[in-house]
Formats: C-alpha cells, structure tokens, sequence
C-alpha cells in the first residue's frame, strides 16, 4: 500500500533515485525527488506505484530524514531560521496546496509568494524542497549547522525587543463641535473591554456612564464631597452613537467569554453545524485519545486471592472511520506514561500485538499501524513531557481540549461507556451500583480476572467494534453508490482508496519510542553519569574521557520510568543514541520503577531526620563521659603527685613500668579454662562466747596481696 510521507527508492535505475509521497488525492499520488536543490511535485498513479512495488522495482525504505530533534540542544539562530521557513511553509502549504502541486500554477505562485515576503523566488523554492524533501514536518526546515564549522562559536543573537505596545491616551482634546473621531472609538474601545466585558456584567447603560464619568466631565467638591459635573450636550457622545457603534463592531462570541466563561460559550451557545467527521478529509486526518479507568476489579497475576484495583483503558480512534487505532490496558495513569504507551501501540503492528495475547488475527481484521496528522488530547497528559518532539520531529499536530469539555472528544467517550457496558454484562468483579445497600455483596469479593485476561477482553471487544454498523454516521453520496456499509473497517479502506491519504507508517519503532518517552537532565561526574540520584556508567563516555573533560556538566537524556535500569543519550543527528546502564553501586534498584526509586530515597530521608535528633543525643553523651574519665583521671593524678617526684624520674623508667605494668595485665587477663567453684562461705566464731565474728579482712588480704606484687616487682626488675 502507497501510503502518505512513505520514501521508496527506485532499484532498476542506473543510480539510486529516492522519492517521497507528499500528498495522496483519489487514485493519484505526488511525489518529490530526495535529490536536488529545487526538487519539485510530480504526479503518478497509485495504481502504477503499487505494480512498481509488486515488481520489484520499488522498494519501500526507512526514511533518512526520520529523527529526534529537541529545542534544547539547538541554537536560537536555528529556531528563528526554522520558525521564519515554518511561517510562510505552513501558510501557503494549507491554503495553497493545490496550486504548489499543479505544474502550470505552481511559477505563478512562488513569484507570488517572494513578492509579498520580500524573499527572491529561488529562496522560497529551495524552502518548501527542503520541506517536502526531509519529512513535511516543522523540522525539516532546520538549517544543516549540524555538518558545519563554528560549533561553540558565539552568536550574535541582538534583535529588536518584541512586547506589548503602551496604553492609549484616551483623552480627548475638547475641540469646539462633536463627531465621533477614531480617539473616540478608542475609548468606547476600552470602555466596553474594561466594564462590558467583565465578570460583574455591568449593563451598556452602566457603561456608558462610567464612559461620561471617566472622560466627559470635570470633578468638583461639595461639603467635602467629590462630585462630577458631565459635559454640555454637544461636547459630549449620545448613548444612541455609543450603542450603533458598540452593535458596529459587536463580537458576540468574546462578550460570551468574556461576560461569563469559555466553558460556558462552548456548552451552551457555540453552534452546533457540523460532526466530528465533518473536521476530517479521511483517516488519518485526526486521530482521538483518551483515558478511562475501567468499571471492573482485577486480581494479581500471581495469587488470585489478592485485588489490585481498577485498570486504566487508553483508547486511540478515528474521527474519519471510527476504527480503533491504538489500546493500551494497565496500570499506568492515566499519565504521560499511559499515553505513550498507547500511541506505542497506535504505531505497532496488530498482528504481532495480538500474538501476543494468544490471539490470532490477519492484517484486514485491524489494519491500523500508522502514526495521524492530529492528535485531539487531554491537556493534562499531552503537555509538556515529549510533545513537542512529537510536533517538530513527526509533524502530528496536537490539539488539547480544555477542562471540563469531554464533548470535544465525544467519539472516543462514547466507546468507553459501550465497553464499560460490556465488561458490567460480562465479567465477574465488575461495578455494578455507585452505591451499595448494607447487606448487598461486594462486588470486589468476585473480581476473578488478571491484567493479562482483561487485556484479552479488551482486544475482542475492539476487534468486534471495528466491524459494528454505525447506524448514524453521516454516508456520503458516494458512499451510498458504492454500497458501503458503515463499519468501521469499511470506512477505513474506503476512506484510504478514494480520500486524501494522511496515515504515515514508523520504518524504525525505536525512532519513534526515543520522541515520546520523557526527557531529563542528567550530570557527569567522577563516580559516574547522576540521573534521579542513580549512577550509570557508559562505553563512550569512558572512551571519550567524560568523567574528566566534562566533568560537572549536564546531558540531555530519555528515559521510562517504568525500567530505570537504563537511561539514553539521544545523539545530535536524531536518529542514534546511546546507552548508559546502571552501575553495580545502585544495583539493588535494577528492577524497581522510578516511583519505587523516589519512594525509597525519601523513606531513606525521612528516616535520617528522625535519627538525627538520637545522633545528635548520643554524641553528647559520649562527649560527657569522656569528659568525666578524663576529669576523674586528672584528679587522681593531682592526688599520686604529693610526692614530688621529677620529671626527670617519670620519664626514666617508662619501659620498666610498662613490663611491670604488662606482667599485672596477664594476671587479670589470662585465660582459665577450668571450671569455677564457688568457694562455701566460712563463719568464724569466738571459742568461748560462741559469737560469730565478721569477717573484715578481705580488704586488708587484697591490700597485703598488692604490697606483695610490688615488692615481687622491684626485686625481679631492679637487678637490671
């Protein structure tokens, strides 16, 4: 299949000739040469392209120009070079398609284009091959600094200074005579803007006088109180000039915002003129996701008897044929990280997806693999995180809904209330009431199916979704005579034969994964690359020497939180990265998410801060005791120095009191293995009173014992 954005190169060529298809409209294609400064639109069949393929002499390749560019590692002078390009690209790409496609219109036009630009028409030439050469995406217009010199180099980046202009004067100059002069439609201007439109919703009337009080009268005092004293009739606008030209120049639409709320003007006074198939020229064209969390309990995996709560859905439609593009059932968010694994699965081959489950499918049961033009979202998940990756480097626009407005994506939503009717009929554990009577069962007590299962469940319904009659959707003629029956998958295949094609397909999935999953900073130093208080090591920095020549400096890297055993280093040419793994130091998280990681780094924290006070305690307590050991010490060596003795006479024998001092130690010290026996206790008594006499003398034992030691000592010792 021919699809939009899709390179092929042409084999039976005498040297390589590699085109891209920009545009897709009923049976034809067009298509630019990957060569040339000037590369312009040519026209082919699709039937001729699909033979060309069939026989060979075309083959589908990855796309060169398929890469990851973040704004973070480009220059300003890059990103005002690209935004200028991307201004006049974007404008007349839209508005003018037709004519840059058409030989004989397309001269006319870019002379067109230089003269309202002031650019000379081989510029703008150059700028949309460029576009249409690398990807038809806002990036592609980079200028190619990445192959040139200068890198380092410093910029000179001075530009006039953009902001908003000053206030109005809205005095007026008091001429002689009254008509209504443009400072005068200034100041009912600002009048309306400051009082009309206004939360308090003050009246014209009351508008109106604040506009006398304010600019056609003079303030006076009486008894000490300010009083206003408005302009003589012919110096002064009538309120009939103020209202025809209020009613002259009336926005209803932004008095309903202003006066009360966007959410207000979109539920209940937008117009309601067309559907959400109407937004769209064929599938592909938009694209809606969002997240639900299903109405069912599920068990674990590896003991049925514990519950692990609700599962969350992510849905991917679309608009134009209401087929499933993308599923993603687990317990991730609803997050970026739950988004991105459905958009993951939006890009992924179902046939393989579904072999996975046990589940076996051809490729006309659910052929969607390709990445759309538009993404409608949530703003919560989609801002932020890789979504401008997404933008610059695969040209999907993303249109964020605002809060509150579930109506915006009412073809998804209303997918999630089918299912959820499905899984209430269907399966055990699912909620049955929001609210349950005493006495009623629980339904959690009869969840019996795992992740893996419901997962399972899911993909049944989705394929059974996408062949379901639409009884509603709005057929074109067209349709009707080819017999079409609104299935989904009908829609599909017929939308992509006779529309405009829009549907692109991921030659390299990993491309794809390194633009959608989040980014941080990470920084290098001597013990290794420190990303969320981790340490990782990498070949190439070793080999380029990092950890010395850039120590202390930050790197641009990707990473899922879901397995942090490794992180990325995306290269500058957006199509390679490297890999840094986890070093053996933080070993014990190799298999934990990076919420577990947090999750322990802060109980490690609190746990600290608990123990500091105890720390703190137990250091001035041993401070204290060390304190009294010395102070006790000190003072029996005040006491043992009432003899006077030199110093000469305690430094003479140091080594023979550490002998004798080292014979006294190995009496208390030794070992003596044999077993103890406590001695009986003997009682004295006096022969002829029969009195016991108490025996005192244990301590006068020990002192002669001590004087004996001594004695011993300076006869053994004072032969030398």
């Amino acid at each position: 299949m021919i699809c939009y954005n899709q390179v092929y190169e042409y084999l039976d060529k005498a040297e390589k000739n590699r085109i891209r298809i920009i545009h897709i409209e009923g049976g034809n294609a067009y298509f630019v040469n990957l060569h040339g400064d000037t590369a312009m639109p040519k026209i082919a069949t699709i039937n001729t392209l699909e033979a060309e393929l069939l026989g060979e002499a075309l083959l589908l390749i990855p796309d060169p120009y398929l890469n990851s560019y973040s704004d973070e590692n480009l220059t300003n002078t890059q990103i005002k070079k690209r935004n200028d390009n991307w201004r006049i690209v974007s404008k007349y790409w839209e508005e003018s398609k037709i004519e840059l496609l058409s030989m004989d219109k397309r001269e006319d036009l870019f002379k067109d284009i230089a003269i309202k630009t002031g650019l000379n028409e081989l510029k703008i030439k150059r700028v949309f091959t460029r576009f249409w050469q690398r990807g038809l995406n806002k990036n592609a217009l980079l200028p190619d600094y990445i192959f040139s010199g200068g890198k380092g180099k410093e910029r000179d980046l001075t530009g006039a200074k953009t902001g908003r202009p000053r206030k109005f004067n809205l005095l007026d100059d008091g001429s002689n005579g009254f008509n209504i002069t443009d400072n005068v439609k200034k100041q009912f201007e600002y009048v309306i803007k400051s009082q009309f439109q206004q939360k308090n919703q003050n009246s014209l009337t009351e508008t109106y006088s604040y506009l006398l009080k304010t600019y056609y009268s003079d303030i006076y005092f009486e008894n000490n109180e300010k009083k206003y004293r408005v302009w003589d009739a012919s110096r002064i606008p009538t309120f009939g000039q103020f209202y025809y030209w209020y009613k002259k120049n009336e926005d209803p639409q932004l008095d309903i915002i202003s006066r009360k709320s966007l959410k207000e003007y979109e539920l209940k006074h937008r117009p309601l003129l067309g559907t959400s198939t109407n937004e769209t020229d064929g599938p592909g064209t938009r694209f809606q996701i969002d997240a639900t969390i299903a109405d069912i309990y599920l068990v674990s995996s590896f003991n049925r008897n514990l519950i692990i709560g609700r599962p969350i859905v992510y849905a991917v439609i679309d608009v134009y044929s209401r087929l499933i593009t993308g599923i993603y059932v687990g317990l991730e968010g609803p997050s970026w990280v739950g988004a991105m694994m459905a958009l993951d699965n939006m890009a992924t081959n179902k046939v393989d997806y579904c072999r996975q489950f046990d589940i076996s499918i051809n490729e006309n049961e659910w052929p969607a693999k390709h990445l759309p033009e538009i993404i409608i979202a949530d703003r919560g998940e989609f801002e932020g995180y890789s979504v401008e990756n997404l933008i610059n480097n695969l040209n999907i626009k993303i249109e964020n809904t605002s809060a509150y407005r579930g109506d915006l994506k009412g073809i998804v939503e209303r997918q999630f209330r089918t299912i959820n009717t499905k899984i209430k009929h269907k399966t055990p554990g699912a909620i049955q009431k929001e609210y349950r009577k005493r006495g009623d069962q629980d339904y959690r007590l009869d969840a019996k199916i795992n992740l893996k299962e419901f997962t399972k469940i899911i993909i049944h319904i989705v394929l059974q979704h996408n062949q379901k009659i639409i009884e509603k959707y709005p057929l074109e003629k067209s349709m009707i005579l080819d017999g079409l029956i609104a299935t989904p998958l009908n829609l599909w295949n017929w939308g992509i034969a006779n529309k405009k094609g829009c549907l692109q397909i991921i030659s390299n999935q990993n491309i794809f994964r390194l633009n959608v999953l989040p980014n941080g900073k990470a920084r290098i130093t001597r013990a290794g690359i420190v990303f969320k208080k981790l340490f990782y090591g990498s070949e190439k920095a070793i080999a380029e020497q990092w950890y010395l020549k850039l120590k202390n400096s930050s790197i641009e890297v990707v990473y899922d939180p879901r397995d942090i055993k490794q992180i990325y280093i995306p290269h500058s040419d957006g199509k390679s990265y490297d890999t840094c793994y986890l070093l053996s130091i933080n070993d014990q998280y190799k298999d934990d998410a990076l919420e577990e990681i947090q999750f322990y780094q802060e109980m490690i924290q609190e746990l600290k801060s608990f123990e500091k006070t105890e720390q703190l305690e137990n250091s001035i307590n041993t401070d204290a005791a060390i304190e009294e050991i010395v102070k006790k010490a000190s003072y029996e060596k005040r006491r043992d120095d009432i003899d006077n003795i030199s110093k000469t006479e305690k430094l003479k024998n140091i080594r023979i009191n550490r002998q004798a001092e080292k014979s006294l130690n190995r009496k208390v010290e030794k070992f003596d293995l044999t077993p103890e026996i406590e001695p009986m206790e003997q009682k004295i008594f006096n022969f002829e009173t029969k009195v016991e006499i108490n025996n005192n003398n244990d301590q006068n034992k020990n002192s002669r014992l001590m004087d004996k030691l001594k004695k011993k000592r300076d006869e053994e010792f004072g032969k030398e």
